[in-house]
């Protein structure tokens, strides 16, 4: 089932949680809420769900009106992050809750609805533990059976608020394998709440990244996280390196050294800061090109596979981080207080907005930039 979310707001006494989002979930979708704390995704899912009522716009379900609709007529499963299980009922009995709730003559025989749940039970690998208690179980089990209790009324939607936030990392990681595998055999629509930007990117086929109420950017995980649409979306999506400096007439300037900046170009001077990710900066030992910035190495970070270097620039003093392989640490024979060149062609310029958040020009150092609209200025990406 598509849904549709048209021009929706909802606010809270002052507080303004979603501010006139529209957003297009096709069937069958696996979608991704993104967003810090208070940005609106929570909000925004209950607003779907029929939790929540919108104070403006509309919900269509399968190119239907549902605004006014309640819960129960949305046909809607909804995954919470404390699972919400009841203590005092065994798993059969959770997970049958709400097949034995419904009126009388929508309700299952006692045979189908142990077909149901035995069929549940073994979809969500849980085979055996229908007589233990929730109590009885680990978080990722729990997190299961809650899974297994919102398909059990065979809804046409299924919605989940941080599914994973009280688990630790490595389940978290098991699940999130095991529910993207799940999807691809049930192919129903889903949408989940995270604040986990590996989470949705890991998972989802589209992710709708939110700030302040309103949706920033919608795109595969690759093209949000490749193609920011702005500097919040860049700086939200994993580590960043943040360059201050100024354009002037298609270059910047970053501390004492220039680079030119193709698709930018300003007959006065404006501030504009360079993003760039860590494992996008090149290093060596030698200056091989001019426009390549020297910095002292402070600290070496081994993480596993790659090695973290919390560099100093030479010029402004500025800390930055960057990751290599650990073949290339070690090629480099990399000590604390040695002198490196790192090579900022990957950057992408942002150009600063005392006023707002919004964008008003980007431009990859690496190629051409052509135009195109982001926020409600115009941008070269």
């Amino acid at each position: 089932m598509g849904i549709e979310v048209r021009n929706v707001s909802k606010a809270f006494g002052s507080f303004q949680a979603v501010q006139n989002v529209s957003l297009k979930i096709p069937t069958g979708q696996l979608m991704a809420l993104l967003g810090p704390s208070g940005s609106g995704k929570t909000t925004l899912l209950r607003l779907i769900a029929g939790m929540e009522r919108a104070d403006q716009g509309q919900i269509f379900f399968h190119g239907e009106d549902y605004t006014n609709r309640r819960v129960q007529e949305r046909k809607v499963g909804f995954v919470f992050q404390h699972y919400a299980l009841f203590q005092h009922m065994n798993i059969f009995e959770n997970i049958a809750f709400g097949l034995k709730v419904r009126p009388r003559k929508k309700r299952p025989s006692k045979q189908e609805i142990y077909e149901r749940v035995t069929e549940l039970l073994r979809l969500v690998q849980l085979e055996g533990l229908a007589k233990r208690y929730p109590a009885q179980l680990s978080g990722g089990q729990r997190q299961r059976v809650a899974l297994a209790r919102a398909l059990a009324v065979e809804p046409k939607v299924l919605l989940l608020d941080e599914p994973f936030g009280a688990l630790d990392a490595k389940v978290r990681q098991d699940l999130r394998r095991w529910l993207r595998q799940l999807h691809e055999k049930l192919q129903i629509t889903t949408v989940f709440v995270t604040h986990d930007q590996e989470e949705a990117l890991e998972m989802a086929d589209q992710v709708v990244i939110m700030n302040r109420g309103r949706i920033e950017q919608v795109g595969t995980p690759e093209e949000v996280y490749r193609s920011p649409a702005n500097a919040f979306v860049y700086t939200f999506l994993g580590r960043v390196n943040l360059f201050h400096g100024r354009i002037h007439q298609g270059k910047i300037k970053l501390g004492e050294h220039e680079l030119d900046v193709p698709g930018i170009s300003h007959a006065d001077e404006v501030p504009a800061v360079g993003y760039v990710r860590p494992h996008e900066i090149g290093i060596s030992r030698e200056q091989s090109e001019k426009t390549s910035i020297s910095a002292i190495v402070r600290h070496i970070n081994p993480v596993g596979p790659i090695v973290r270097l919390n560099l100093k620039r030479t010029d402004t003093g500025e800390l930055f981080e960057v990751e290599v392989s650990d073949e290339r640490y070690r090629e480099l024979d990399i000590q604390v207080d040695d002198t490196l060149y790192v090579n900022l062609k990957s950057m992408k310029i942002f150009l600063e907005n005392s006023k707002t958040e919004a964008v008003a020009e980007e431009s990859d150092l690496g190629e051409a930039a052509d135009s195109g609209p982001v926020w409600d200025e115009q941008v070269a990406e």
